[in-house]
């Protein structure tokens, strides 16, 4: 797997956040990876639970964060950045946060990942399917678009939607413009 070996290289064989040898695995950062390694973190197992929020934080392992968010990779500062974030109830938390400089790029899909996990709940189509960014979804029915002059038509496929801070809500592009549409009026492609 190139992207695996590729972090091996990087991280020195190592979890990129606590430095631990054992137990690595890729992780891709979301909300959007390309499973490359520039958009993607070689992780333990114990961060792995903590970043995926399988596992209750350890305040103290995740201390290792003061040194990561220093790290050249701009994944590993974006990951870095989310967890100091979840953590910022703990003073050294924020001290870390308000220390922590991230190139504009990097701290906007820092941040995505904090709206994406703050979202009230799953966005569900028609049917109770949960929706993610870049799914396909058809429209299942007919729906006046407002200020475009035009229907959407029952049927109609929307590819590569995103996900809004609303949970009721998505965006897509219908007949070349992009609105938002409510998720219960669609069913996953």
């Amino acid at each position: 797997m190139p992207t695996e070996n590729a972090l091996k290289a990087r991280s020195n064989n190592s979890c990129e956040l606590c430095t631990s040898p054992a137990n690595l695995s890729v992780f891709p950062v979301p909300p959007t990876s390309d499973l490359s390694a520039q958009q993607s973190i070689y992780l333990c197992d114990t961060c792995l639970g903590q970043v995926e929020g399988n596992a209750e934080l350890d305040i103290n392992h995740m201390r290792c964060l003061t040194d990561a968010m220093w790290n050249q990779e701009p994944a590993v500062q974006v990951m870095a950045y989310r967890m100091l974030h979840k953590l910022s109830a703990e003073s050294w938390a924020q001290d870390a946060l308000d220390m922590i400089y991230l190139e504009d790029a990097v701290k906007t899909w820092a941040e995505q990942g904090i709206a994406a996990a703050e979202r009230e709940g799953p966005t569900r189509d028609s049917n109770g399917a949960d929706l993610q960014d870049g799914d396909n979804v058809t429209l299942i029915k007919d729906l006046k678009v407002k200020g475009a002059n035009f229907t959407a038509k029952q049927g109609t496929m929307v590819r590569g939607i995103s996900l809004t801070d609303n949970p009721e809500h998505i965006e897509g592009k219908v007949n070349g413009t992009r609105i938002v549409l409510v998720a219960s009026y669609l069913k996953k492609a």
